[in-house]
């Protein structure tokens, strides 16, 4: 999937705007794939952005295909260093 743009990240803008993205890379942009990725405090917020999508608005078109879960290192403003942890949910348009 490396090079394309179909990956989402979650942050802090409004929780229906990611669900938008997520269903409108599988309608308007015809992806086969889509990453929802999300950090830290967000990963809950990209775990309830998948379930809506699947399930709510993509019902019987995507299906789960992959959950991968890590940490990153990074050095914060305070200038030490920090490990957040990051999830990446891949879905896959189911072919009709």
């Amino acid at each position: 999937m490396a090079g394309d743009d179909s990956s989402i990240f979650i942050g802090s803008k409004p929780f229906m705007n990611y669900v938008t993205g997520v269903v409108m890379q599988f309608t308007t942009k015809d992806a086969k794939e889509v990453a929802v990725k999300a950090r830290g405090k967000f990963i809950s917020r990209a775990v309830d952005v998948v379930e809506v999508a699947s399930k709510r608005f993509l019902e019987g078109q995507v299906e789960l295909i992959g959950i991968k879960i890590d940490s990153e290192e990074f050095t914060n403003k305070e200038g030490r260093n920090v490990r957040v942890s990051t999830i990446e949910i891949t879905l896959k348009k189911i072919k009709k």
